[in-house]
């Protein structure tokens, strides 16, 4: 048996043919895999179609015919807002025209199997619940911790994706009055933590050291989570100050989380697992200081481990 998944972003495409359990070796599971660049110029319905006509290529490049009973299913992974219910993309930010796009009835009619449609985040929180750092466990967070915060939640051995489809949105929640601007509110978690927090934390400290006469290499017209992260290793002050400030909230917002869902662990992808060292102690710190001993004691604070792949297990893991 077979499952296929297909991954949907506003850069590039993924269509990934998997097998339909979970291999030892987590990448044993990838049987073979086409990709293509998205454009969105081209509008949604030349997107679909190149995704359906790829699909059609890739199974029979594998000696699958369609329809065929070898395929188990086809999972969708896709930035939200969507309906999972209904199967439909409903004008996700980097997808502007995609309004009510019913993803998951064109490829069931066109493949005759059940599909399935999770926005990004829960599907990469089932993947590396299936496939990575979480497997085993039976309640687990998954934090982006990219371009913006969000979450996938798995309680009690299952995806939890909330009434219409808006569990896990954490990078909503504010933590401070003031601070960096994400998900259209200061201070809020996003702002703190999120690829584009960081930037506006290092304008912030750069206009302070500026302003004290305190050197650092940090640039106006180069700022981004990579370049101070750089700036930090090298021992710039000013750069390390953004990912101590970063850090703490990190773990303030952890410690709710802790306290709030009492999982047994939290993984967190992109910039913190390429960066572990800039947030384990300041975070572990932080959660036995603000959350229930019994609760911080239970959670573990761990890297994500697909990496590059996670978006390939993302898709796939729906099926499972």
């Amino acid at each position: 048996m077979y499952t296929l998944g297909i991954d949907i972003g506003g850069t590039k495409c993924a269509v990934i043919l998997g097998k339909d359990r979970v291999c030892e070796n987590a990448e044993d599971t990838i049987i073979d895999k086409r990709k293509f660049a998205t454009d969105v110029k081209r509008g949604w319905q030349e997107i679909v179609s190149q995704l359906l006509s790829t699909a059609g290529e890739l199974l029979q490049a594998n000696g699958i015919q369609t329809p065929s009973k070898e395929i188990k299913g086809i999972g969708i992974s896709c930035g939200g807002p969507l309906n999972s219910e209904k199967g439909t993309i409903n004008c996700p930010p980097n997808l502007p025209d995609w309004d009510n796009v019913p993803i998951t009835a064109m490829f069931e009619e066109r493949f005759g199997v059940p599909a399935v449609l999770q926005n990004d985040a829960n599907a990469c929180a089932v993947a590396e619940w299936k496939f990575g750092a979480g497997k085993g466990t039976k309640n687990m967070m998954f934090l982006t911790f990219g371009t913006g915060m969000g979450a996938g939640l798995i309680l009690n051995g299952q995806l939890y994706s909330g009434t219409n489809d808006l569990a896990g949105e954490v990078g909503h929640i504010r933590l401070a009055a003031d601070g960096p601007m994400g998900y259209g509110k200061k201070g809020s978690f996003e702002g703190f933590c999120s690829g584009g927090g960081i930037a506006d934390l290092g304008r912030i400290r750069l206009t302070e050291a500026k302003k004290n006469g305190i050197h650092t290499v940090l640039q106006e017209d180069d700022l981004s989570a990579k370049t101070i992260a750089e700036a930090a290793i090298a021992g710039d002050e000013t750069a390390q100050s953004v990912y101590r400030e970063c850090a703490e909230r990190l773990g303030q917002a952890l410690a709710l989380f802790v306290d709030i869902l009492n999982p047994e662990a939290i993984v967190i992808g992109s910039i913190f697992a390429r960066n572990e060292d800039f947030f384990a102690d300041t975070v572990s710190r932080v959660i036995h200081r603000e959350a229930l001993p019994a609760a911080a004691d239970t959670c573990r604070v761990l890297p994500a481990q697909l990496g590059e792949h996670i978006g390939d297990f993302a898709a796939l893991g729906l099926v499972m």
